[in-house]
């Protein structure tokens, strides 16, 4: 059970902070629901709390894990299958999993594999939608803008690919 001024993370949605727990009734059933802001977007959702564990809501990282975030998007690509449909579904599993590391690995090997031969406009969606929920989560875990962020994550892509 998460609490209001929890900072949460929603896979697929991003990181945002749980502002009420309301309940709602929709086709006449009476559910409550963690009404949470995803500042990046500045989009609200709306949970049912019985879902929490299929969804994989989970806590924001703590800082240490951040580190951990930026040797994933320094470190070499991993394999991708040739095969767009294949390679689309394996990124979109690990955006589904909600794990941070995961997203990232997304975000590094997408920027990689469009600086080398370019992306599909249904890859570019799926690497803007990667990259917001990152940085979502890097906004919250770090306590800092939007902007920051992202100009934090575009830095530490571009020293990856100078140094390799």
């Amino acid at each position: 059970m998460f609490n209001i001024g929890d900072k949460v993370v929603y896979p697929m949605h991003g990181a945002g902070i749980i502002e009420s727990i309301e309940e709602k009734e929709i086709l006449g059933e009476l559910k409550k629901y963690y009404v949470m802001r995803i500042p990046v977007g500045n989009m609200k959702v709306m949970i049912p709390t019985d879902n929490v564990e299929s969804i994989g809501l989970r806590e924001v990282v703590d800082e240490g894990i951040i580190g951990m975030v930026e040797e994933v998007l320094r470190n070499g690509d991993t394999p991708m299958s040739t095969n767009w449909n294949q390679r689309y579904r394996a990124n979109l599993d690990k955006i589904r999993s909600g794990d941070i590391m995961a997203v990232a690995d997304v975000v590094r090997n997408l920027v990689s594999r469009e600086r080398q031969k370019g992306l599909s406009t249904g890859e570019r969606k799926m690497l803007d939608n990667a990259m917001q929920i990152l940085v979502s989560e890097i906004v919250l875990a770090r306590e800092m803008q939007t902007d920051d962020a992202y100009d934090w994550l575009e830095d530490t892509l571009r020293n990856k690919n100078a140094s390799m």
